[in-house]
This record gives structure tokens, sequence and C-alpha cells, in this order.
């Protein structure tokens, strides 16, 4: 349920941040019998994303997992991503002072608890629907969707929503 008061925290965010799986996969991987994996991804989520990027927010990925199939997504999309992050909140901080964003202004949509140190530290915290119930209670906001049908979308939308009224 949208309301002013979530609308109007939006308004200040300049920077979205996400997780990639489970965020923009459905938290599943397939392996094939070379060892290769791939995931799926919501073509949904993709124009959301160039949606954002045109109002001039940028979006970054940050991802614990290091994988090919997550750069050629991001290179898609045109996204920076950064992998194998340990320190998740150490890298947001330091592309957060990049671009001259303070973490209040930032808004991380993750899903598990790797994510949970950067949603404590960012201006609006936000998972989707299947997050892990620890997520969900230091969460600002819970996507309707699941990861990887369409939450990132949902969340986009939320954020044009919120910056055109």
């Amino acid at each position: 349920m949208k309301s002013n008061g979530l609308l109007s925290q939006l308004r200040n965010i300049e920077m979205l941040v996400l997780d990639f799986d489970g965020v923009m996969t459905d938290n599943r991987v397939i392996v094939l019998q070379d060892g290769t994996e791939g995931v799926i991804c919501n073509r949904s989520d993709g124009l959301g994303i160039a949606k954002i990027k045109q109002m001039g927010i940028p979006v970054i990925v940050i991802s614990t997992e290091t994988n090919p199939v997550v750069t050629a997504r991001c290179n898609k999309l045109g996204l920076p991503c950064i992998q194998g992050c340990e320190h998740k909140l150490s890298a947001l901080r330091i592309e957060a002072q990049k671009l001259g964003i303070n973490l209040e202004q930032i808004a991380y949509l993750g899903n598990d608890v790797n994510d949970l140190e950067c949603m404590q530290h960012v201006g609006f915290p936000a998972c989707v629907n299947d997050a892990y119930p620890d997520v969900k209670k230091h969460s600002v906001f819970i996507t309707r969707k699941n990861g990887g049908y369409g939450a990132v979308r949902e969340f986009c939308d939320l954020l044009i929503e919120a910056k055109h009224e």
C-alpha cells in the first residue's frame, strides 16, 4: 500500500542499489552438466531500471556472488556491478562518495541477511516479497512481487511515482 509518507520518503532518494540473486532473479540457479550456471531474470525489471536511469538516478548492483551471469546481465542493462563483495557496506559507501550522495539518499532493495548491513545504513531499506523474515523486519517497504518476478520494476515504478508527485 502506497502512503503519502512512503512517497514522501522516496522523493529524497538519489541512488538505487540492488542485490542480484533473489532480487533480480528468483534466487534459483540452473547448473548445466559442464558446470556453467544460468539464472532467469525478468525483462520488465530492465525496463524499470532504464526509466530510473533516464531520470538521472544512478543504479548499481552489489553482489556477494562472483558469476559471469551477473556481469552479462548488468552489462546488458548498462549497470555498474560490484561482485564477490564480502563487505557490501564498504562498497556502498565508496560508490556513494564517488557520486557525492549521502547514504540517507539511497534506496537499497535486498532479500537476504547479507543485505542487512547496507539496509540499516541507507535512507530507504526495501526488500522483495519473498525475502527472509529478518530482512523484512528491517524494510520500510516490501514489494508485492517476489524477486525475479518483477519486484525491481515494481520498486522502480514506485520511485518514479514519488519523484513525479
